[in-house]
């Protein structure tokens, strides 16, 4: 026998129990109070609830078509949102309820949150769900401006080389992002994969671009970072499908390597710095010895050579002030592209 509390719709199933058993009747009460019921462990919304809302779009190919760093986001935000609005209705969400509960973030994190809002709100519509997209009117907060990740200098990246010798795991990281210029979450999945006549290629997580490195092409461009460094790391290393494998040999959760890596650079005296100014460390690099934008942007993966200016607007404010031109003409394009 399975018993239903049919005030709701559609009918809260209860557990199976006897029905003077305490389990039974807190799902009972939990019904009539208007409460998500728990079937098998998992919390089942009501229809028409803000909660089921929110589980029909991560259901949806809208989020499942994002990358999987801001799916991870997006559903530690989810969550946080069902615990808030479970049980009130959808149709009666409006913008001052977002707002209301975006007031309790600082801007950054606030306008991280208005992003998953905006994405719900236009797919619910699009959805049939509501007529009216209650987070369309909700403006971002004003946040300090920001460059964003510090970029590393070369004298960081020596004062890390000379605390984490060739043999760690740590270096190996450090040398895989000086010269590819990969985020981290893509760096844990480099291996000899991605190696072909000394060419890498691979694609971002985060943009899906594709992105083409010169890492161990003899001549490499003039432009380019000497692999060195990078070659006696990779000797020195177990070998297994990924480069930045764990001590199991298993590839590294790109999450979990951030703070891997910062706390590696803490070590090695680099305070405040990120995984991600390495990145912007070889950008600076190849713009201090005359790489293209076009180049920067192959190697690097950028979709707009507005970010690849962004990435190395130190290096170019270095050749304004003192006066030096590169030649970027076609003539030196070819000289020092590799065959």
């Amino acid at each position: 026998m399975r018993y239903y509390y049919r005030h709701t719709t559609p009918a809260t199933p209860m557990p199976d129990a006897r029905k003077d058993s305490p389990e039974f009747l807190k799902a009972y009460a939990e019904a009539a109070a208007g409460k998500p019921a728990k079937v098998r462990g998992r919390i089942q919304h009501r229809t028409g609830t803000i909660g089921a809302g929110i589980r029909a779009f991560i259901a949806s190919d809208s989020y499942l078509s994002r990358a999987a760093s801001t799916r991870a986001r997006w559903r530690s935000f989810a969550e946080e949102f069902e615990a808030f609005f479970a049980t009130a209705m959808l149709s009666d969400l409006r913008p001052k309820h977002i707002r209301m509960y975006l007031s309790k973030f600082d801007p950054h994190p606030a306008n991280n949150r208005l992003k998953l809002w905006r994405a719900m709100g236009r797919w619910w519509v699009d959805s049939g769900l509501l007529d009216v997209d209650p987070a369309r009117d909700v403006r971002p907060r004003a946040a300090p401006k920001s460059d964003g990740f510090t970029p590393w200098t070369q004298a960081d990246v020596d004062a890390f080389r000379a605390h984490w010798p060739i043999g760690t795991m740590q270096r190996l990281a450090l040398e895989i992002i000086a010269l590819t210029g990969a985020a981290i979450g893509d760096a844990v999945i480099l291996g000899p994969g991605n190696l072909r006549d000394g060419w890498l290629t691979y694609r971002r997580a985060k943009s899906g671009t594709i992105c083409t490195v010169p890492l161990f092409v003899k001549p490499a461009p003039t432009y380019y970072p000497d692999a060195d460094h990078l070659r006696a790391c990779i000797e020195a290393a177990p070998k297994h499908m990924t480069w930045l494998s764990t001590a199991r040999g298993a590839a590294r959760s790109g999450k979990a390597a951030g703070q891997w890596f910062a706390t590696g650079a803490k070590a090695a005296g680099i305070e405040g710095k990120s995984a991600h100014g390495v990145r912007k460390y070889l950008a600076a690099y190849m713009a201090e010895r005359g790489a293209s934008e076009d180049q920067r942007m192959a190697i690097l993966g950028h979709d707009t050579t507005a970010q690849t200016r962004a990435y190395s607007k130190t290096a170019d404010a270095m050749r304004i002030i003192t006066g030096t031109k590169v030649d970027n003409s076609a003539e030196q394009v070819v000289k020092t592209s590799c065959k």
